[in-house]
């Protein structure tokens, strides 16, 4: 008699993605964590320093500034101008190098295009 298995959900298995990349991807003050969150229309992105447990900068596609240039864009290109603002305001905050976190999602779509709008804008990871 074969096991059975428990059918897991689509959450569940971001969830468990999620841990083992953050087994692996640690934020310093040196190198801080960019953490990307998807959710069904919008991205939130944080700059995260994992030593001492503060969140030095956020930004998400529901900003206020944001969301008047989202008019007529995709998600995807709304992405991509999350990821450039979140990389303006990081640099004014002084960070220029970070260590980039999926957050348990597949790199494409607007992870991706998150990623590499937070590039143009001037983040090295």
């Amino acid at each position: 008699m074969s096991g059975t298995r428990k059918v897991k959900t689509r959450e569940q298995r971001r969830d468990r993605r999620h841990r083992r990349v953050r087994g692996k991807v640690n934020g310093t003050a040196e190198r801080p964590r960019l953490v990307v969150h998807r959710s069904l229309n919008n991205v939130e992105g944080q700059v995260v320093d994992d030593v001492s447990g503060r969140t030095l900068v956020g930004l998400s596609t529901l900003d206020a500034d944001l969301r008047g240039k989202r008019e007529g864009m995709s998600k995807t290109e709304a992405s991509h101008a999350a990821g450039k603002a979140l990389a303006e305001k990081a640099r004014e905050a002084g960070v220029t190098h970070v260590v980039f976190d999926r957050g348990g999602y597949l790199y494409h779509g607007r992870v991706k295009a998150f990623a590499e709008g937070a590039r143009e804008g001037g983040l090295e990871f």
